[in-house]
């Protein structure tokens, strides 16, 4: 599925799909999609996940089916039929099964609103963002979330880490990092610290990063403040991509390496990250990679 909105480079916008679940209305981010199929039959499978539906294998790839319903707690009718929305993130194609899609909507990060502890607490809360549109709010799901809750082994492989073996001390060198999941956050702190990396400044989206890279290089020494960043893409308030075009743009800030840690690092995604001038871009599910990415570039940094 193919949108303009790929093309370009650090807007801080995204494209949101609408759809429905019994009449209410919920949005994903259009980078994460696939297609969009009529549903088809789909084949049960046994002792699976209450929320997975089964597999059905269009042309000749299996993908599984997840109920969103299920998912939410939301009641489901008999012999619903509905669409599926084929997506694409942390190198899985997954079908969400939906009522109806109502449409596309191009917004900035800045007009997503972040649910506050009362909706979003940081094990159970499945919503990233709110936008309100036409008189309606429409919930944006974590559909990583969904997928790790189901399976979990499909998410951060913090398992990697002690594959890496014994380690040397890097507690010298500060890393920024900017992650809007509170666990995604701390499981990504948790396991840079267990490699070595202690010296952490953790931001809950671009826009806070951003304004710690000011305020450093505003007391000049923000190349001793920061010696490598790691960002998300999906952040509300600004973006990865936007702030690494921030980044690569400025003549001094451009020299403090810079990752792309995200679920959406797909092919499209990538060329996007190499145009802005990101060092490295890592699927989510690859924090031992990260890890190594992150030794090598800081060893490139210090010669």
């Amino acid at each position: 599925m193919e949108t303009n909105i790929l093309l370009e480079n650090g807007t801080n916008e995204l494209e949101v799909l609408e759809f429905t679940l019994n009449n209410n209305h919920y949005g994903i981010n259009v980078a994460k999609i696939r297609e969009i199929l009529t549903y088809q039959p789909i084949t049960p499978i046994p002792n699976v996940h209450p929320s997975v539906e089964g597999i059905f294998m269009p042309r000749d790839t299996m993908i599984t089916v997840i109920s969103l319903k299920r998912c939410l707690g939301l009641p489901e009718k008999e012999d619903e039929k509905g669409l599926f929305i084929i997506t694409n993130f942390n190198k899985l194609n997954v079908a969400f099964h939906v009522d109806t899609v109502v449409g596309i909507h191009r917004v900035s990060w800045e007009d997503i609103i972040k649910p506050d502890s009362t909706i979003n607490t940081e094990k159970e809360g499945v919503s990233t963002g709110v936008i309100k549109f036409d008189n309606k709010l429409i919930v944006i799901l974590d559909f990583e979330k969904i997928v790790t809750d189901i399976s979990p082994e499909t998410g951060l492989k913090v398992s990697e880490i002690d594959e890496l073996g014994v380690r040397s001390n890097r507690k010298d060198a500060p890393i920024l990092i900017a992650e809007d999941s509170h666990l995604l956050s701390k499981l990504i702190t948790e396991s840079l610290k267990k490699a070595g990396y202690t010296k952490l400044i953790v931001t809950m989206d671009g826009q806070e990063a951003w304004e710690k890279l000011c305020e450093y290089k505003k007391e000049g020494n923000v190349l001793d403040k920061v010696h490598c960043i790691i960002t998300d893409i999906e952040m509300p308030r600004m973006d990865g991509h936007r702030l690494t075009k921030l980044v690569k743009e400025d003549d001094e800030l451009k020299k403090i390496p810079l990752v792309i840690f995200s679920s959406l690092v797909n092919e499209e995604m990538r060329r996007k990250g190499e145009a802005l001038g990101a060092d490295a871009q890592l699927t989510k599910p690859e924090i031992g990679n990260l890890v190594t990415e992150i030794d090598t570039l800081l060893e490139q940094r210090e010669k």
